[in-house]
């Protein structure tokens, strides 16, 4: 490990102890008395809650059957908070009562009845005190569930439970409270959120509005970056924030009272950076932690978006290119990585695209799947999993890898990578020219990695070149100078070697053809996997061109689609060469 990558981790392990000195020097009955110290005698309004509800599973929780994240609990009777939970991803959709939504759906008394048992006995319940349930981002979706949900679970009560019912939420929100002295990224901002809406839905919390308002306001204004991206580069948190941030949008409304510009001036950067990630079928680009999109959740999301039109094409405070001509979109991560505080799930994914034709897509990065991750975090995050260049089976970034450091940090952020990233386009007679460069291997082997993509304007083709070259006035250090280029494709493309090796011929759902081309090296088709599939992982293909930087510095290619039918494109192999790349 490296000077810098020691100092990183010391810097980072050196704040989780700050914090957490912060946090016990307010901690106790008497700090956590004085944290939501306003009478909550009554709940005002309830937000609206814009995630899809399902009534038909309502019959499924009143059986004793709890179905999240592809596992089945059945209770038997029992709490169901008693219960050993079948994974992590199972454990916090139920504690972040998330579910409530479904019953309420329904809309019996039936359901009414069963959701304010399944709450009261969550408030008497001992698992309340699962390290789980604690989690920032459980405990924030907890309390916004229990907010938008109060008509359900209050409309037919007395007032027992009804006061209960207020001392069990109160009790939520001052641990929510004291959360915040402890996390960054996604999480805090969720639980500034929850923080928000508390205040504007109990009654009696004026000074907390205030207070609440402003701190959301400068966490919006700190991770939201003027582009509309996400701090931590994860197309994922645009969708995760802005279904709750809409809401709490109308909430105010709701109150007669102003929302912060800091609130409105982000839900409309954000907007446009959605469609920016998306791809002709409406999937996103998977960067950083991207898994599949909830189809349901970002149509809710474009419902709101009054910007229409083409997306921008480049960002450049969160470090991304599209490049769009005729049906053909390339999307590019041409950034560095986020702050180390923040990179928990980022990807060293640095250069690498996305293609796709039409409703088709093509070339894509492994991504990350919706449960389980655990199991493919370390691959899914590596640079090999991305369609971009691997120096001596190398990631671009280096992650923490000590397991006690990953439980001090919660995760395994990193510490070193990218420090530099190029990023130069322009319009030739050609087409669209991309040119970008990173340094990612240059500490280590000595090397920058260049990559030049060039676009036609009918969008027919995608010509790229790679190179790995020392840096001017250095040499390439060591005998590691093995690299690889990889292309991982899309399940749904049917892929086929060509008999000189040098190329592969693609046949999209379509039936359109496309023909992968190297012009001087040889070309293997191997396994992969398809990590962000609805239905779990999925097996696949990837394009490999592996080369030696002292014999060949750089890699030529392009992905050309055919004018010809499925079946004649297989009988013969296309004559043409490729152009060469402007310099």
């Amino acid at each position: 490990m490296s000077v810098t990558e020691h100092r990183r981790i010391s810097t980072l392990v050196m704040g989780r102890f700050a914090r957490n000195l912060m946090a016990r020097a307010t901690g106790g009955s008497v700090a956590l008395s004085r944290i939501w110290p306003g009478r909550t005698d009554r709940l005002i309004i309830a937000p609206h809650d814009l995630r899809t509800a399902d009534a038909t599973r309502a019959a499924e929780i009143y059986a004793g059957r709890f179905v999240f994240a592809g596992k089945i609990v059945t209770c038997h009777g029992r709490s169901i908070f008693d219960l050993e939970p079948p994974s992590e991803d199972w454990e916090v959709a139920l504690l972040g009562f998330g579910w409530l939504r479904h019953l309420r759906a329904a809309d019996t008394a039936l359901t009414r009845a069963n959701a304010r048992a399944l709450v009261d006995d969550w408030i008497s319940n001992a698992a309340r005190k699962r390290s789980i349930g604690r989690r920032p981002d459980v405990l924030a979706r907890r309390v916004i569930s229990l907010l938008s949900q109060a008509p359900l679970v209050l409309g037919d009560s007395d007032g027992k439970f009804y006061r209960r019912y207020l001392r069990g939420l109160t009790r939520e929100i001052r641990y929510l409270r004291y959360t915040t002295l402890d996390i960054d990224g996604v999480p805090r901002l969720q639980v500034m959120i929850a923080l928000c809406y508390a205040a504007l839905c109990l009654a009696n919390q004026g000074k907390h509005i205030r207070t609440a308002t402003r701190k959301l306001a400068d966490e919006l204004q700190r991770q939201i970056l003027p582009d509309g991206g996400h701090i931590s580069r994860n197309p994922g948190a645009l969708i995760e924030l802005l279904i709750d941030l809409l809401p709490l949008r109308q909430t105010f409304a709701a109150r007669n009272i102003a929302p912060p510009a800091a609130l409105l001036n982000a839900i409309d950067r954000m907007m446009p950076m959605l469609r920016f990630f998306r791809h002709g079928d409406g999937s996103f680009a998977l960067f950083n932690g991207m898994s599949s999109a909830p189809s349901d959740l970002l149509a809710t999301v474009l419902a709101y978006d009054d910007t229409h039109g083409l997306p921008m094409s480049y960002m450049p405070h969160s470090g991304f290119q599209r490049l769009d001509t005729g049906a053909m979109t390339v999307i590019i991560d041409a950034g560095a990585p986020p702050p180390p505080s923040i990179s928990q799930d980022a990807h060293a994914g640095c250069l690498s695209f996305e293609l796709s034709s039409g409703p088709s897509r093509i070339v894509v990065n492994c991504g990350m799947p919706t449960t389980g991750r655990d199991n493919w975090r370390a691959f899914a995050r590596s640079t090999a999993a991305h369609s971009t260049l691997t120096y001596h089976d190398t990631s671009s970034c280096q992650f923490v890898e000590f397991s006690a450091m990953k439980r001090l940090l919660h995760g395994s952020p990193i510490v070193s990578g990218p420090s530099e990233v190029e990023s130069y386009r322009e319009v030739v007679a050609d087409g669209m020219l991309l040119s970008t460069a990173h340094n990612g291997y240059l500490a280590r082997f000595g090397v920058m990695h260049r990559r030049t993509l060039m676009v036609a304007h009918d969008g027919s083709r995608l010509d790229g070149e790679d190179t790995v070259s020392p840096a001017p006035g250095t040499r390439i250090k060591g005998n590691d100078t093995d690299y690889a280029v990889r292309f991982h494709l899309h399940p749904s493309v049917k892929a086929n070697r060509l008999s000189d090796g040098r190329g592969v011929m693609l046949v999209l759902p379509n039936r359109d053809v496309w023909t992968f081309e190297a012009l001087d090296d040889k070309v293997d088709l191997e396994d992969s996997v398809f990590l962000a599939g609805n239905d779990g992982p999925r097996r696949t293909a990837q394009i490999v061109i592996r080369q030696n930087s002292r014999r060949a510095p750089s890699t030529r290619w392009s992905f050309v689609r055919s004018t010809t039918s499925a079946p004649a494109a297989g009988a013969r192999r296309t004559a043409s060469r490729e152009p060469e790349l402007p310099l």
